[in-house]
């Protein structure tokens, strides 16, 4: 079967609320899903990714707006009717049927054969992984089994369209990092247009082709996962998409398509946003971890020269050439996670999130220390401020 688009136009859905009154699930969305895309809607609890899923999948009807699968208007069709697969966040399994038996059961609903039956079910499987579980209840299988069931029926009756709802969070982490690269490979294999719905912003971004973040029951932005984290159209989407220091800054001058601005006492020369500000204009300087870098500050380098070989001061020079040398602080906090070390440092009032690559040595400043900044130029996006 060939993959298929999924076009959304303007579709909202209000409720009556017994305090609130009338209150929006989700307003005004739109979105395009390519055929064969992965396209995750991401975002808080409430804010109208499920509500959206649902209205797509036709367990909800939209107030207002329209919804296209393939050439058809489906906004008013039922959902048995639009040829959907749906992995809900509880799997949803029949308790007293086999594996086999909730696989089959879409395929006996729409009347199939008991051999075609045998041979889809079978096929199935085998490509989630459950060969020889047929006769397998739910209650002797484990979550990622049960979930692989839920994802084998689903696919099973060939959907034109692939639906999930939060399907891992009820796993652990690690099996919830497995099972989410086992359905990023399955949908490649198969090409089916699938929408994702979850809160994880790693799972989003590690699943998908494009990610449509939403608050309040509005999509507010969407795009690939690099353009959300390095590219956020507003203060939600960079807080909510992964790590990241919100400083306040000015803009002192604008040439060359350059900003340049004052933040923490440093003056720094960035990107020029879309929006064009101007000299005085208040802005706010999103600072993903990685974007900053620490050193020990003069004095304690001094003082710790001999614990350092020349291999590594060399190195740390090196380091040091990409980024512009800003203020000093002190480290709050220190914390090893293997491959990095996460600090907190305080400097000029904010308390900032730092993240070092460890490469071994004794080369990282400790708690306590006095250090100093550094700010790599290219990775800071720039957002309005807000003007007094």
């Amino acid at each position: 079967m060939n993959a298929v688009e999924v076009q959304v136009e303007n579709i909202s859905k209000r409720y009556t609320h017994p305090v609130k009154g009338e209150v929006y699930a989700a307003r005004d969305v739109s979105l395009r899903v390519k055929p064969g895309e992965f396209l995750t809607l991401l975002g808080p609890s409430g804010c109208g990714k499920t509500t959206t899923l649902r209205m797509i999948a036709g367990f909800e009807t939209p107030d207002t707006g329209s919804i296209r699968i393939g050439d058809a208007d489906v906004t008013r069709l039922s959902a048995n009717r639009r040829n959907i697969g749906f992995v809900f966040q509880n799997y949803a399994l029949f308790p007293h049927l086999s594996v086999f038996e909730n696989v089959a059961y879409g395929l006996q609903v729409r009347g199939m054969p008991d051999a075609g039956i045998r041979r889809e079910v079978g096929e199935v499987l085998e490509l989630v992984g459950l060969s020889g579980f047929d006769r397998q209840f739910p209650a002797q299988m484990s979550g990622g089994e049960q979930q692989r069931v839920a994802l084998a029926r689903s696919i099973v009756i060939k959907p034109r369209v692939l639906l999930f709802d939060e399907p891992l969070s009820n796993l652990d982490a690690k099996l919830r990092i497995q099972m989410r690269m086992e359905i990023h490979q399955l949908q490649r294999r198969l090409s089916i247009t699938t929408i994702y719905v979850t809160h994880d912003q790693e799972e989003a971004m590690a699943v998908s082709d494009r990610i449509c973040v939403m608050n309040q029951g509005r999509l507010v932005q969407d795009g690939t996962a690099e353009d959300l984290y390095h590219r956020p159209a507003d203060s939600f989407v960079a807080q909510f998409i992964g790590r990241v220091n919100m400083l306040d800054a000015r803009v002192t001058a604008v040439h060359d398509g350059k900003l340049e601005v004052e933040v923490l006492g440093t003056r720094l020369r960035l990107r020029n946003p879309s929006f064009r500000p101007a000299p005085g204009d208040p802005v706010r300087l999103v600072l993903r971890p990685e974007s900053l870098d620490l050193e020990r500050s003069r004095d304690q380098e001094r003082s710790r020269d001999q614990e350092r070989s020349r291999d590594q001061e060399r190195s740390r020079d090196q380091e040091r050439s990409r980024g512009s040398e800003g203020p000093e602080g002190r480290v709050v906090s220190r914390t090893f996670l293997g491959e990095k070390i996460e600090y907190v440092v305080h400097c000029g009032g904010e308390n900032l999130q730092v993240v070092s690559i460890d490469r071994g040595g004794d080369t990282h400043p400790a708690e306590g220390d006095r250090v100093r900044l550094r700010f790599y130029e290219d990775t800071i996006a720039v957002l309005e401020g807000r003007k007094r």
